[in-house]
């Protein structure tokens, strides 16, 4: 890691950070608007082959069709982030685990893609100006959930689970004083 220069290239790393980990919790919650505040108006994604034109256009599709997507996790790691000025490079790995159980052959899928973005500071704040996808690799594998064979949880039914917004216990009330399970009715 190059040594940052002043306090302020801190700020604007820890901004950017906060963009692309946003944009995973978009994705996994179902929250089209967390991606949406990712890009700049005019932003471009090219999705590595599965779709290249405005980000804006991109988001539109999503708002379709996250909220009855399959359950996701992405990972983001690896990240570089290259302060240029106005301008900002980044390359960052998606670790990426989704559970297709709606399919004729219910399976999990491990997905690991890297994103390379230009990010641009306008009027004060850092937004994605062109992203670009590229998928490193693909992995499936038989459903299978017992949960630690039942160390972890004998009773699954009682876990509570991660969800889409705006039903995921993210988007809740229980901050604020209720846990989870009240959250749920189950108090």
């Amino acid at each position: 890691m190059v040594r940052p220069k002043s306090v302020e290239e801190l700020f604007d790393r820890e901004e950017i950070y906060d963009i692309l980990v946003n944009y995973a919790r978009g994705a996994d919650r179902g929250d089209a608007d967390l991606i949406a505040a990712a890009y700049h108006d005019d932003a471009i994604e090219d999705h590595g082959g599965t779709f290249y034109g405005p980000a804006s256009k991109y988001v539109a599709m999503l708002r379709k069709i996250l909220p009855g997507a399959a359950r996701m996790s992405h990972i983001v790691t690896n990240i570089n982030i290259e302060l240029d000025g106005e301008k900002a490079y980044t390359e960052c790995y998606f670790l990426t685990f989704s559970r297709r159980e709606e399919v004729e052959n219910p399976h999990d899928n491990l997905t690991m893609a890297r994103v390379i973005d230009r990010f641009e500071r306008r009027n004060g704040a850092w937004k994605i100006a062109h992203r670009c996808l590229a998928w490193d690799w693909n992995h499936e594998m038989p459903l299978l959930e017992s949960w630690g064979r039942g160390e972890i949880a004998p009773d699954p039914s009682k876990l509570t689970r991660g969800a889409k917004k705006p039903d995921d216990i993210l988007y809740g009330d229980w901050l604020r004083g209720d846990s989870p399970a009240a959250y749920k009715g189950e108090m």
